[in-house]
């Protein structure tokens, strides 16, 4: 498609593949037997000490969401540093997550962003081959341009019949997202970590969607029982300690407020201190619960360098957290 065309061609354009759509939008609140609710933690991505893709930790970290009772299983995003993996890690990547989630509880969502259009069109059209459940993706590398940002998610969801998922960010407004959810029958699902807060967004975006969007957050689920107590579909935090957020929502919708809200306390000691020491002790708990042999990153993300004082704080925690954990 040329990279130059007036306004009229554009719409014209975004106009066009909403229609093509039309016929997939049955599938959007569910793939097969698995309902697009709960808890759905963004994986990390286990690196070998040479530093290549390490397919077997990632499928063990498949299974140890399922044991966690976590509900989704998101790959690869922000926090799996997916902007240092070649095409051939991620499609080799979501190759091995689909093949080790057969016929356990996570429903799998494969992350399709690309530099442009034409790559997340190769990933969305590869997830939906591949058999995962749903795809997300971030917006283009322009998202101040709401038009770009239509045009970018409506390629993708002609590409594949698979529930889409976008994550907003920056400035990305709720008019946006729900202009995009009128044009993209298959768009029923927000990542949402644009503005200061999510929190009064959740309510905006289901109610002017006219309940179509469901909601879910990021941010580690700082603000979980809150979006839980505005109507939030879900939230996608990390993978480290994914069973306490899934005791905790599942708590919560059982109508056992109180018992959630001790509960979170567990995952607020964790949450602190990863917001200082990055994804580098995110893989540091997942190596300590043993499910990933190493705990190199590719990414620099940390405020502050994870120090023996910092994993020592870290194995205190988790002792503490144990009898809380499943996996």
């Amino acid at each position: 498609m040329p990279k130059h065309f007036d306004h009229l061609r554009r719409r014209e354009f975004i106009a066009l593949l909403g229609a093509a759509a039309l016929p997939r939008a049955a599938g959007a609140a569910k793939s097969g037997d698995k309902e697009l609710r709960g808890i759905f933690p963004i994986a990390q991505t286990p690196f070998t000490e040479s530093n290549r893709l390490d397919l077997e930790a990632m499928a063990k970290q498949v299974k140890f969401v399922h044991r966690a009772e976590a509900h989704g299983f998101v790959w690869p995003q922000l926090a799996s540093e997916y902007s240092t993996l070649s095409e051939a890690e991620r499609m080799t990547g979501a190759e091995a997550i689909v093949a080790a989630a057969k016929g356990l509880r996570p429903a799998i969502v494969i992350g399709v962003q690309g530099p442009d259009i034409a790559t997340a069109v190769k990933y969305a059209r590869h997830a939906e081959k591949i058999g995962a459940d749903a795809i997300i993706s971030l917006p283009p590398a322009k998202h101040d341009d709401p038009d770009a940002v239509l045009e970018y998610y409506a390629a993708i969801a002609k590409a594949s019949n698979l529930p889409l998922f976008a994550q907003s960010i920056g400035s990305m407004t709720v008019d946006l997202l729900v202009r995009m959810s009128k044009a993209i029958p298959t768009l029923a699902f927000i990542k949402d970590e644009a503005g200061p807060s999510p929190l009064p967004r959740i309510g905006q975006l289901r109610e002017q969607s006219g309940g179509k969007l469901k909601v879910f957050t990021g941010s580690h689920g700082i603000t979980l029982l809150d979006e839980m107590q505005r109507g939030s579909s879900g939230s996608m935090p990390a993978a480290s300690f994914v069973d306490i957020y899934a005791s905790v929502w599942n708590l919560w919708q059982a109508g056992k407020q109180a018992q959630a809200m001790d509960l979170f306390g567990k995952a607020l000691l964790f949450i602190s201190e990863i917001q200082v020491y990055g994804i580098q002790s995110l893989k540091y708990i997942l190596y300590l619960r043993g499910v990933f042999p190493s705990y190199s990153v590719r990414i620099k993300d940390a405020r502050a360098p994870l120090d023996e004082a910092g994993r020592r704080m870290l194995r205190q925690m988790l002792d503490f957290a144990k009898p809380y954990l499943k996996a």
